[in-house]
């Protein structure tokens, strides 16, 4: 059926056809009976799944990474789609539109992204009234956190802080965004003494954890360098990771703009590995980046990933993508003999 679908929305313009998804979804916001139907076929409800981590349970490993719902317009719906976590944002301090159009493709071959988006959302004020209005929720909220475009480096860190302190209350976990490649000048902030002033400043400002997302495209050595120094600093997780900017993973890739979905893979698992090497049982690990079978989401876990983040996979495998990957999950630990997912969570690093 979606793939039907599929051939429809794939002749839309990407942002055209990502906004009507979005309208479709927003639909249960104000009909959330609606989404009963879809939470019956999708929804994984199986204990052997669950964690908790922060202090919060999570009810499946499978989340949506943050730039689906970068208004936290869409959370019910995704809830109803089996997502055991939404990661919300990037959030900005003010409003801000993004960068020109056309700003999102796809490279149907390679089932990849490349989207050069630049922080489009309502701003900080607007985005916690309408999480507010649902937080506590039914599965975990993540804020992705990011600096105004007009913003100059030497007062990122405040922008950091204000959305700390706008957000914190509406959310289970906040996550630092200095790894897009979308906002100029952006990545240049993954340098060790920025991070330790941003961590440093914020994460003593709430209770609610605060993670760092980094990019891909930087040798394993200075990634962890760079997690290293978050941690010391106050950040009490690592997500791996982002989008990338190795345009020589497809075929026609535009000159800008940050690369998702299948071609990322094994870039972001080799960062992954590295992190997860140096800091598994140390703090909070998220694989993000490639994921799109259940057997990818398994060996993520096994290396030491409590949680995994989606995003492209959605787009090119559907709806039922989180069912998927979650039923697939349980039927590899039934496989191996393994009764729960913490059972399996950083076996590989034993």
């Amino acid at each position: 059926m979606y793939e039907s679908l599929k051939k429809i929305l794939f002749k839309l313009d990407p942002e055209k056809a990502h906004a009507l998804a979005e309208f479709a979804m927003r639909l249960g916001n104000f009909a959330p009976l609606l989404l009963n139907p879809v939470a019956s076929k999708c929804v994984i409800a199986d204990e052997r799944l669950s964690q908790e981590i922060f202090g919060v349970k999570f009810p499946n490993p499978v989340g949506i990474a943050a730039g689906f719902d970068k208004n936290a317009s869409m959370i019910r719906a995704l809830c109803a789609l089996g997502f055991g976590h939404v990661e919300y944002g990037t959030v900005t301090p003010k409003p801000q539109s993004g960068n020109a159009k056309p700003r999102l493709f796809r490279h149907i071959k390679e089932k990849s992204l490349q989207n050069a988006m630049g922080f489009n959302n309502n701003g900080s004020s607007k985005i916690a009234k309408r999480a507010g209005l649902l937080y506590p929720f039914a599965i975990p909220l993540g804020a992705n956190i990011g600096k105004n475009k007009t913003t100059p480096q030497e007062s990122a860190i405040d922008d950091y802080i204000h959305l700390t302190k706008t957000l914190a209350p509406v959310c289970d976990y906040l996550v630092v965004n200095i790894s897009s490649p979308n906002t100029p000048n952006l990545r240049d902030l993954q340098n060790e003494n920025f991070i330790k002033e941003l961590f440093s400043a914020c994460a003593p400002l709430t209770s609610k954890p605060v993670l760092l997302k980094i990019a891909p495209d930087m040798t394993p050595k200075t990634a962890v360098c760079l997690c290293s120094a978050a941690i010391e600093s106050g950040a009490k997780g690592i997500i791996a990771a982002n989008t990338t900017v190795d345009y020589s993973l497809v075929e026609n890739p535009k000159d800008f703009g940050g690369i998702s979905g299948k071609v990322l893979r094994e870039k972001s698992f080799k960062i992954f590995e590295a992190v997860a090497k140096e800091f598994f049982k140390t703090t909070v690990l998220i694989s993000a980046g490639g994921i799109s079978t259940p057997k990818e989401a398994y060996k993520r876990l096994k290396a030491g990933a409590s949680l995994v983040q989606i995003y492209t996979s959605f787009i090119y495998e559907g709806p039922k993508i989180a069912s998927n990957i979650n039923k697939g999950i349980l039927e590899l630990m039934d496989k191996d003999g393994f009764h729960t997912i913490n059972d399996i969570i950083g076996v590989d690093r034993n």
